[in-house]
Formats: structure tokens, C-alpha cells, sequence
């Protein structure tokens, strides 16, 4: 819950930087379960009240789910522009599924330090180990 909490709190509007696995597949994972427990009362209680809920919750997560997602393609070295393969049925989803469940980019990229910290050259100058 931690990892949804700090995408919504601390990453809202961020598309810059570099987003780790676990934290993009937490918050997919959170915002599924949420998603999924607002159709289940719908279907339980027979009613579309949490279907209009579920509406808006969707347009409040839209922006940081893209977010988190343009974030972690720039974690394994992608543009986020990538992320338009969702528009091309079957081969589209399977690459982009295939890039964001690969390991991020140890070092530093042009999109910033290795979020694991793992790697960063900047880190291991500043304590000599070079």
C-alpha cells in the first residue's frame, strides 16, 4: 500500500525519473483490487452506484497510472512514447508487457540515477570506490 500511497502523494504528475517494478506493479496491483471491489459490489448489491464510483476513481488515477508506467519504461531505458504499443493489438501488448516486467538499467540513464541505487556511479564516487 505504501507503493500506491507515494505514486499518488509524492509522484502525481511526474513523468520524469525512473520508476522501479515493484513500485509501478503495486500500484496496477492496488488500483486492480480496487477496480475489481467496486464491480463486485455492483454485482453483489445490484445496483450501479459504485459503477459511477468506479468511474471516478478511474479519471483520478488515470494521470499517475500513465505516469507511473512512462516512469518505469524510462527505467529500462525506453522513451515514453513506448507506451503507445497499448494501440497495437496482441504483438503491441505483449512487448510493452514484456518492458515493464523487464529488470531496469543498473547504472544511470538520461532519465536519471538507478531508483534501486544499485549501480550509481555518483553514489560510489562520493564514498571513493571508483
Amino acid at each position: 500500500m505504501n507503493w500506491y500511497l507515494k505514486v499518488l502523494k509524492e509522484h502525481y504528475l511526474d513523468f520524469s525519473g525512473r520508476a522501479r517494478r515493484k513500485e509501478y506493479w503495486m500500484f496496477t496491483l492496488v488500483n486492480l483490487i480496487i477496480s475489481w471491489s467496486l464491480g463486485s459490489l455492483d454485482f453483489i448489491f445490484g445496483t450501479t452506484f459504485f459503477s459511477l464510483i468506479s468511474v471516478v476513481y478511474s479519471l483520478l488515477v488515470f494521470i499517475p497510472s500513465l505516469a507511473v508506467a512512462v516512469r518505469r519504461l524510462h527505467d529500462v531505458g525506453k522513451s515514453g512514447w513506448y507506451y503507445l504499443l497499448i494501440f497495437i493489438p496482441i504483438i503491441g501488448w505483449i512487448w510493452l508487457l514484456v518492458l515493464l516486467v523487464t529488470e531496469g538499467e543498473s547504472n544511470s540513464n538520461k532519465w536519471g540515477e538507478n531508483p534501486k541505487g544499485i549501480g550509481n556511479e555518483s553514489i560510489i564516487n562520493q564514498i571513493g570506490l571508483e
